[in-house]
């Protein structure tokens, strides 16, 4: 008897496009995220002293030195967001449905958004909320990034294939985390121009992001054909997304989403241009695991 949700991958045809393999994007993400840990507690282990020292030898000017060691401090909790991604991926490789991932995701979300409105809205929770020594002043009277960063993911979870979800919220944890600590340490020193919004990000801060983006998105997809047309459009997008938060929007949600959309949009370009795509493409995940997104 057939089990269900167990289609095997048809056979490679020669020359064919392939997309990232499940046994792959679990060692690659179990790699990452043990990777980002080490350090992420090796630098939390040290005294902020050292991180000092270490960032002058860097070549960080001394009045940015202060900033950028808090700035480290802050962002190293960040890198917890990889667990999103590393656990999902092991969800599929355990056979879990569509379905069973969404309510997940929306199960940890909606909870999430309604205690967060109350930490705004309730003295009482807003004295005892657990984190409130990492939330930035704004983030005091509105929805914390966290929020939006689990609203993000579980969109992009929610509405595209698992390779695309997964490196989209990479493109968000390492890339954004990237685009701060290079923008506080060096920006507008080789170029003063400001960017964003309020004209408080940097180039060397979003040259730093897409270089990032880029080659994340690339090792993901490394077992696909012309690979580079879509990260680049989808490592453009997040850079663009994170710089300038288009209608307002916290760049937590609009750059899963948004960089999705940019890499599915890029993988429809090219996957029609070689023999067999449509079998590889991995905006056919679901179809060749037995999903349906209907």
């Amino acid at each position: 008897m057939d089990m269900p949700h167990a289609n095997p991958r048809p056979p490679r045809p020669v020359g064919a496009p392939q997309q990232p393999t499940d046994p792959f994007l679990t060692a690659y993400m179990i790699v990452l995220t043990v990777l980002g840990f080490c350090i992420g507690g090796f630098i939390r282990s040290m005294h902020r002293k050292d991180v000092a020292i270490v960032l002058r030898d860097m070549g960080v000017r001394l009045k940015k030195v202060a900033r950028t060691a808090r700035e480290i401090e802050r962002k190293m909790f960040h890198l917890a967001g990889l667990l999103v991604p590393l656990i999902y991926q092991l969800m599929i490789q355990q056979g879990f449905d569509q379905t069973t991932c969404q309510r997940i995701c929306w199960s940890i979300t909606i909870p999430g958004v309604i205690l967060d409105m109350a930490r705004i809205h309730i003295p009482f929770v807003a004295d005892n909320w657990p984190l409130k020594s990492i939330l930035r002043e704004k983030e005091k009277t509105q929805l914390c990034g966290g929020v939006y960063f689990s609203l993000g993911c579980t969109l992009a979870i929610h509405f595209f294939a698992p390779a695309i979800a997964i490196t989209s919220i990479i493109f968000l944890v390492l890339g954004d985390m990237s685009a701060a600590l290079i923008g506080i340490s060096f920006g507008h020193d080789m170029c003063v121009v400001k960017l964003g919004r309020e004209g408080k990000k940097s180039l060397e801060g979003s040259v730093a992001m897409f270089f990032v983006c880029f080659i994340i998105g690339c090792t993901v997809f490394s077992q696909v054909h012309l690979r580079e047309y879509a990260v680049f459009i989808g490592s453009m997008v997040a850079t663009l997304t994170e710089l300038h938060e288009p209608l307002g929007i916290n760049d937590n949600l609009s750059i899963p989403v948004a960089t999705s959309l940019a890499l599915t949009l890029g993988f429809e370009r090219t996957f029609p241009c070689e023999a067999g795509a449509s079998t590889h493409n991995p905006l056919n995940w679901f179809e060749t695991h037995g999903w349906s997104l209907i």
